[in-house]
């Protein structure tokens, strides 16, 4: 007598149904971490326009109080403390005056943070710093900007396409290179 060979049915394996759920279910994550990337991004980039409101807001506070430029600014009087900055005040926060400005802020509790008013520069989310200072980013176009650096190249177009002409070399907002996806613009210009 022969024995018949019985092939069971107990292999193991996914369905085609279960292998399309785990698919749907990795396309979610991946859309989902890639909004989420982009989110931060914009949040990122509003902070940077935000920082230069700020601190031209805090800049004409100072200007308002104190009848001169934080960091220009030459009296002992004021702003109130330990002020070891004096500038020139001729009108232009230029050369070491950049860095009193924050220092200027901080001590007529305009800004919060301590800066010692030599080196001292606050960071944007993009890791580079900014500032106020007496510049000319346009031939022949001298005058008080907030000045970023290093800032992605991206970053610089939106934010002068949305709030100026987005090209680098013209407008009120403007940027040290042309906006090249990948690069990094040394020096970034919105006008005071």
């Amino acid at each position: 007598m022969r024995k018949k060979l019985r092939i069971g049915n107990n292999q193991k394996g996914f369905t085609l149904v279960e292998i399309a759920i785990v698919m749907v279910i990795i396309g979610l994550l991946i859309g989902g971490v890639l909004k989420g990337q982009e989110m931060i991004q914009n949040a990122k980039v509003k902070r940077v326009v935000k920082s230069a409101d700020e601190l031209r807001a805090g800049v004409m506070t100072f200007y308002d109080k104190y009848g001169q430029l934080p960091g220009d600014e030459n009296s002992a009087l004021f702003p109130p403390g330990t002020d070891s900055t004096n500038g020139n005040n001729n009108g232009q926060i230029a050369g070491a005056e950049v860095f009193a400005v924050f220092s200027d802020l901080a001590l007529a509790n305009i800004i919060a943070g301590t800066f010692n008013g030599t080196s001292d520069l606050p960071k944007h989310p993009f890791g580079g710093t900014y500032s106020i200072s007496w510049v000319d980013p346009g031939p022949g176009a001298a005058r008080h900007c907030i000045v970023f650096t290093n800032l992605p190249a991206e970053v610089c177009l939106e934010i002068d396409s949305k709030y100026d002409d987005g090209v680098n070399n013209t407008g009120s907002i403007a940027g040290s290179a042309v906006y090249t996806a990948g690069t990094i613009i040394a020096n970034f210009y919105i006008v005071f």
